[in-house]
């Protein structure tokens, strides 16, 4: 189950930098910040809870990870950040880098 936590943390850390980057698209800063702020707290909490067994290294890598590639991702589908092969394959490694941790 803490692994399950860990994975929902690392997409709430998806949640942040996207509300603020919202925050600066929409007309109403308000809502973006909280999807932020929203999403800080709940990241939080959920890696509290996953690093209750899981060594925290560990959980910080995949928890980070998850939030860096995630982030990637969505700046590439919705807002046009560029999506070089070199880029594609940096992410791929972390990628590669999570898994690992998950089964060692």
């Amino acid at each position: 189950m803490n692994w399950v936590y860990l994975v929902l943390a690392g997409l709430f850390e998806i949640g942040w930098p996207l509300g603020l980057k919202l925050s600066q698209t929409m007309s109403s800063k308000i809502l973006g910040i909280a999807i932020a702020i929203v999403s800080m707290l709940l990241s939080g909490i959920l890696l509290w809870f996953a690093q209750k067994t899981i060594p925290i290294g560990t959980a910080y890598a995949v928890w980070t990870g998850i939030g860096a590639v995630g982030t990637l991702i969505i700046g590439i589908l919705y807002f046009g950040d560029s999506a070089s092969v070199l880029k594609l394959l940096s992410a791929s490694l972390i990628v590669i880098g999570i898994v690992g941790l998950k089964f060692t």
